[in-house]
């Protein structure tokens, strides 16, 4: 334990604490410089006086424990732990500007700007969940923005590592949260499914949205628990420029049953980058709040809560891929075929998955494009028609189609961007057969092969599928 109280001036392990940057219920920050590192940094140390919660020091070891594990744009990078047996701290890298929590007192928000806030939280979910943690505390106050513009996640207190020991759970028998920000299954002391922080984030959205908090600010286990049985008011019914795409959004995000909201933040993320592809459902159009013989009927006779175990946690993501299927509008008629056949065996085989069919316009460097076709149909719109119509064939639950359209120079290029952008897990995409212009300027296929952030299988016409774990290669190989 500290045997003395940190102050401006004080030298612990080499870091020169240099003044007190916040003070919270459970921490303080201290700006702390040290000669080997030039960028600001924070030191996390924790409240542990004589009335400590004893829960306070165990969420601060789970953080000691799992920072160090995360990297990437979306999590603060971690410099260096402190032992409880001196002093116990955590230093990172001290992000510019302020949380979300300040934008409280402009409430509400245009709702444009709130999906657009929701999708990069949500992008940082993603990237979250691929490391095997679930946040379980995310609210305002733990986001915040690099000049990026990329959400930052932070405060791993209450969080969980699905590949370590859950310390809060083997310790404590009350559930642990942020008491408006709370899913159901966390509210009932599960803390495994990454689901609970798309719940989360719908609360969020909703607050930032209508100014309202859907489930208010209970105090008691009671009150929290009312949110398993009575739902909130529609978003649209407090505000009604709220659009019915928007209001889908959020109001799958507070389903009740995990199973019934988005099965992952990456497929959350892509319905909130354009609302206008969204598929609505009942959701939608509601303007007001259950009646009572619902409420009662959940409250009395509840749907069983469809939870994952932690090493079913890890697997979700595996289990609700987003497959970008690149399709070439023009490809002869048996390469379409074999590419419809490849995608109705992945949406047969991963019930879950999002299939994503893109297709590129290509446009000119130089001179100016035509718009419009022959019949004067925008060229933009009778390539989305002719893509829902190629796709049609296609047997699959509602909203595991989404249609993509999108004008590049380079079709490899847009592509590419299109799968780093949004956490594509695989790529199905037609190669057509040899020629000496293909020979002469490369393949698409094989520019997407060598620099693809996932994996990509090449369809051919007649012939074996080829399957290409994009890392660096550009042979297209049989399937083993």
């Amino acid at each position: 334990m500290p045997r003395e109280r940190l102050q401006p001036g004080s030298v612990v392990d080499g870091f020169t604490v240099l003044e007190l940057a916040h003070r919270g219920g459970m921490a303080r920050l201290f700006a702390v410089s040290h000669p080997d590192h030039d960028e600001p940094l924070l030191m996390k140390v924790p409240e542990i006086g004589g009335g400590a919660d004893p829960a306070l020091i165990v969420g601060f070891e789970m953080e000691q424990m799992i920072l160090p594990r995360l990297s990437g744009p979306h999590v603060p990078r971690f410099v260096a732990n402190g032992d409880f047996s001196r002093q116990p701290y955590i230093v990172f890298e001290r992000l510019p500007g302020k949380s979300l929590y300040h934008r409280l007192d402009d409430l509400p928000l245009d709702p444009a700007e709130v999906a657009q806030l929701g999708a990069r939280i949500s992008t940082g979910l993603a990237d979250l969940h691929r490391q095997h943690i679930v946040h379980l505390d995310l609210k305002p106050s733990n986001i915040m923005f690099r000049e990026s513009g990329q959400a930052v996640l932070i405060d791993y207190g209450l969080a969980r590592h699905l590949q370590l020991p859950d310390l809060m759970d083997e310790e404590f028998r009350l559930p642990y949260g942020t008491a408006p920000y709370m899913a159901p299954e966390q509210v009932l002391g599960v803390r495994s499914d990454c689901r609970s922080d798309l719940f989360a984030l719908g609360v969020l959205m909703y607050f930032f949205a209508t100014g309202k908090r859907p489930f208010g600010d209970p105090r008691r286990l009671n009150g929290l628990k009312r949110r398993l049985w009575r739902d909130p008011p529609p978003p649209r019914a407090l505000r009604p420029e709220i659009s019915p795409a928007f209001q889908e959004v959020i109001l799958r995000c507070l389903e009740v049953n995990p199973a019934r909201r988005y099965p992952t933040a990456a497929q959350l993320a892509m319905d909130l980058q354009d609302l206008a592809r969204v598929p609505l459902t009942a959701r939608a159009e509601k303007q007001r709040r259950d009646g009572w013989a619902e409420v009662l009927k959940r409250r009395f006779n509840p749907d069983p809560i469809e939870l994952l175990k932690p090493q079913a946690a890890q697997g979700a993501q595996d289990a609700a891929p987003i497959i970008m299927a690149a399709i070439d509008l023009s490809a002869q008629a048996e390469l379409g075929e074999e590419l419809r056949l490849t995608l109705q065996r992945v949406l047969e085989n991963t019930p879950n998955a999002r299939i994503a069919c893109f297709n590129v316009l290509k446009i000119n460097r130089l001179r100016l494009d035509e718009e419009e076709d022959e019949s004067g149909t925008n060229l933009h719109v009778a390539r989305l028609v002719q893509l829902k119509h190629w796709a049609g064939p296609l047997r699959s639950r509602e909203g595991a189609l989404t249609f993509h359209v999108i004008e590049a120079v380079s079709a490899a290029d847009a592509i590419l961007e299109f799968a780093r952008e949004n956490f594509v897990n695989h790529i199905v995409m037609g190669a057509r057969a040899n020629s000496a212009m293909r020979s002469l300027l490369g393949s698409v296929s094989g520019a997407v092969a060598a620099k693809a952030p996932c994996t990509v299988t090449v369809v051919r016409p007649g012939r074996a599928i080829s399957k290409i774990a994009a890392q660096g290669e550009t042979d297209e190989r049989p399937a083993v």
